[in-house]
C-alpha cells in the first residue's frame, strides 16, 4: 500500500471519529429533548384541562346560585347569568372529551369515570333549578356536595398528572445522568483513538524517510563520495544525497 493511500486512511479514519462522536451526541440530545417534550405533551395537557374544567365549574356554579339566591319570586336565571351557564357547560364538556382522549396514567381513567358520572349528576341538579323546582334546601344538602365530588373528582386528576410529571422528570434527570456518563465513555474512546493516531502516523512517516536518509547516507559512503550535510531534516538529508549521487553517477559516465 502507498503512502499516499495510508495517509488518506489515516485522515479519514480521524475524520470518522470525529463525525461518530459527534452524531452520538447529537443522538441522545435529540432523545432526550423528545422525552421532555413527551412529559409537557401529554401530562401537562391534563393539567391544563382540569384548571379550565374548574374555572367553567365555578360559572355554572355562579349561575345557579344566582337563581337560589335571587330576590326576585320568579327565581329564573337572569340573562347574563343563564349565558354564563351555557358557556360554562361548553367549556366543561369540551375539557372533558380533551381529558377522556389524553388518560396516559395508571388510574386516571377511573377518575375520569367517576368526574363524568359525577357532572350528569351535577347537571341534572342544575336543569331542576333552572326549571325552578330548586330550593335552598336542595342547593345546600345536593348540589353543593356534588359540586364538591366534582372538583375532587378533577383535582384527583390534576394531582395524578402533577406526580407523573415529578416522576417522569426524575427519569429524565436519571437518564441524562448516563447519557453525559455514556458521552464521557465514547468521548475519551475517540480521544484515545485520535491520539493513537497522531503518535502512529508521524512515527511511521519519521521512521520511513528517517531509514532512507539513513541508507542513502550510507551508499554514499561506499560510493566514496564526501558528504557534508548537517542538519536533522531528513527529508533535506535524502534530497541531497541523491543529488550527491546523481552528480557521482553523472561524473563517471562522462570518463
Amino acid at each position: 500500500m502507498v503512502l499516499k493511500v495510508k495517509l488518506s486512511l489515516g485522515l479519514g479514519f480521524l475524520f470518522f471519529i470525529i463525525f461518530a462522536l459527534a452524531f452520538f451526541c447529537s443522538y441522545y440530545v435529540s432523545k432526550l429533548s423528545s422525552e421532555a417534550e413527551s412529559i409537557l405533551k401529554d401530562n401537562y395537557d391534563s393539567i391544563v384541562y382540569s384548571r379550565n374544567m374548574i374555572s367553567a365549574l365555578d360559572d355554572m356554579r355562579t349561575s345557579i346560585s344566582s337563581s337560589i339566591f335571587n330576590p326576585n319570586e320568579d327565581k329564573k336565571i337572569p340573562g347574563y347569568y343563564l349565558q354564563l351557564f351555557e358557556s360554562g357547560r361548553a367549556e366543561f364538556k369540551k375539557n372533558l372529551n380533551a381529558e377522556r382522549n389524553n388518560i396516559t396514567e395508571i388510574h386516571e381513567k377511573e377518575y375520569v369515570g367517576a368526574l363524568n358520572s359525577n357532572y350528569d349528576t351535577f347537571l341534572a341538579l342544575c336543569d331542576r333549578i333552572r326549571k325552578g323546582s330548586g330550593n335552598t334546601s336542595m342547593y345546600f344538602n345536593e348540589v353543593l356536595p356534588c359540586y364538591e365530588k366534582l372538583k375532587q373528582s378533577i383535582h384527583s386528576i390534576n394531582d395524578i398528572n402533577m406526580q407523573a410529571v415529578v416522576r417522569k422528570s426524575q427519569m429524565t434527570k436519571h437518564d441524562s445522568a448516563n447519557v453525559i456518563n455514556y458521552m464521557a465513555i465514547a468521548a475519551s474512546l475517540c480521544i484515545i483513538l485520535a491520539f493513537g493516531y497522531l503518535w502512529y502516523f508521524p512515527f511511521y512517516v519519521s521512521n520511513t524517510i528517517s531509514y532512507l536518509s539513513n541508507r542513502m547516507t550510507e551508499l554514499l559512503k561506499k560510493a566514496g563520495v564526501e558528504s557534508d550535510i548537517i542538519t536533522d531534516d531528513e527529508t533535506h538529508v535524502l534530497l541531497q544525497s541523491i543529488k550527491l549521487l546523481e552528480k557521482k553517477l553523472d561524473a563517471e559516465s562522462h570518463k
